[in-house]
């Protein structure tokens, strides 16, 4: 179900673990399956586990627990909006709003033509940046406004 390279690459996560913890590196081989494939489908996820001798129960817990792990496909470019209190208070609502209206999507939803997909997300570690965006779950943009989150989308066409 996974490619040799992407199989090396989980080896290579439990390798930094104990060799009875190999369920230790669950959070990097998702996140190496979920590259490979786009987003985690349930028999991914129980693929996954069995590669790592857990419970697929186990996987699925951590596969929906956290934002950066999508269990529904999303469009090329995955817009999770940090909504938490500090960006809240700088702004984060007013351009969610605007992200709403400019996709003409809501939040857990993608475009229709498979461009943007716009998840809400909780800190992540940036605040005094705020607000801020994550796009593709690899780079953050900050201290957002309406205008330079038009520009952002502009580039991403």
């Amino acid at each position: 179900m996974l490619s040799q390279e992407s199989l090396a690459a989980i080896d290579a996560e439990v390798a930094k673990y104990p060799a009875d913890q190999k369920q230790s590196a669950v959070m990097g081989a998702l996140r190496i399956a979920q590259g490979e494939k786009g987003w985690l489908k349930p028999e991914l996820i129980e693929y996954v586990a069995h590669y790592l001798d857990m419970p697929p129960i186990a996987a699925y817990e951590v596969a929906t627990f956290y934002n950066m792990y999508d269990t529904r496909p999303v469009g090329r470019h995955k817009i999770t909006l940090c909504t938490n209190l500090p960006c809240l208070l700088r702004g984060a609502g007013e351009l969610g709003e605007h992200l709403k209206k400019k996709l003409g999507i809501g939040f857990g939803e993608t475009t229709e033509d498979g461009r943007y997909t716009l998840k809400e997300g909780e800190c992540m570690g940036a605040c005094g940046d705020a607000p801020m965006c994550l796009h593709n779950n690899h780079t953050m943009h900050t201290q957002l406004t309406p205008e330079t989150v038009d520009v952002l989308l502009d580039e991403l066409k």
